[in-house]
């Protein structure tokens, strides 16, 4: 048994999104309907929409940021009841049975764990994310927003939220480090929220000055323009940690100066295109070149719990679904501030 329910799909690579309609599953003994009431725009979605990584599945109904309410359960599920607010994020299922599994970082699964869109799932049936007005989700990967978040700035915590939160707690920022996020957009301006809220001292270093009284206000201590190249030698060996947002190319040199010894350099941003690097930039100093993804359930929810307890949203700008391709356009000219997040009532 499936259910009908109305979604913005592409249709093809590169292609406008357009309203069609999708099947979800009847409930399992363990999963979640969840009614779907915002779903956030990640640059992800437009990456994986145009075939920017890698050869889609389409029609493809993006989207893994989402909040909402839980509209039926499963005969076996514990963990939720009808009404309870809750979130998804970029998987939805995993192994379950590897080490990393078991520690609670599904993100790593050994097996490969199952995005949220433009994946098969064990089922053999293609994923289809949030851009919808329901989703039918195991139990097991779907987390409980607190009350005291809105569902609207809630959403884009479940992708952009956990993307910033996962390195920063693993490379420990907090009182004493230096912390830079490069760019402000949709996951670095929750990397300075975050940061700063965890203690530590935030820089953003930015293309531009455009965007410094934001900065500010989101609890960044210092703002330097990159595209001023003195920068580079005005900050070189400053920092503990660097967490770079951007999904364009770096010139990685010049940020992995930026480090103190032992630093590292961290890439949350993925970039269609390759990268290069002078060997001699990491070994001068024993820095660390590295990269970071999502994070596990478990740390997911200690991160809206976290964002709960120190009042910490996405700064959001809600659109209707008709506006998605002009969101699109926007994101990909760095014309929002900061993640549009989509009203699916709109749907």
């Amino acid at each position: 048994m499936t259910q009908t329910v109305p979604a913005y799909a592409a249709p093809a690579p590169g292609a406008p999104l357009e309203r069609t309609t999708i099947e979800r599953r009847t409930p399992g003994p363990h999963d979640v309907l969840i009614d779907i009431a915002y779903a956030g725009i990640c640059h992800s979605d437009i990456h994986q929409a145009r075939d920017g990584w890698a050869e889609g599945i389409f029609p493809m109904v993006p989207g893994h940021e989402i909040a909402g309410t839980v509209a039926a359960v499963g005969e076996a599920v514990t963990r939720f009841s009808v009404g309870d607010r809750v979130g998804v994020g970029c998987m939805v299922d995993s192994c379950r049975t590897c080490e990393f599994c078991l520690a609670g970082q599904e993100q790593n699964c050994a097996n490969g764990s199952t995005g949220t869109y433009n994946a098969i799932g064990r089922d053999g049936e293609p994923t289809y994310g949030g851009y919808a007005t329901h989703v039918v989700v195991d139990e097991n990967f779907t987390v409980r927003i607190p009350d005291s978040l809105p569902l609207d700035v809630a959403a884009p915590l479940l992708c952009a939220g956990i993307t910033v939160y996962s390195p920063l707690r693993h490379w420990q920022a907090g009182p004493g480090k230096k912390v830079a996020v490069v760019g402000l957009g949709g996951l670095g301006h929750m990397g300075v929220k975050i940061a700063h809220a965890l203690g530590a001292e935030v820089t953003v270093l930015s293309q531009s000055l455009r965007k410094r009284e934001d900065g500010l206000k989101l609890g960044a201590d210092h703002y330097h323009a990159t595209a001023d190249g003195t920068v580079f030698d005005e900050l070189a060996g400053t920092f503990d940690l660097i967490v770079s947002t951007v999904s364009a190319p770096l010139k990685l040199g010049g940020y992995l100066k930026l480090l103190r010894p032992d630093g590292a350099l961290v890439n949350v941003g993925a970039p269609e295109e390759p990268v290069s690097l002078n060997l001699f930039s990491l070994i001068g100093g024993r820095k660390t070149l590295a990269g970071s993804n999502i994070g596990g359930i478990p740390e997911t929810q200690e991160m809206l719990d976290f964002c709960a307890e120190h009042g910490l949203g996405a700064e959001i700008e809600v659109i209707r679904a008709d506006q998605i391709n002009e969101a699109y356009e926007r994101v990909v000219n760095s014309d929002v501030r900061y993640r549009f997040v989509i009203d699916t009532a709109t749907i």
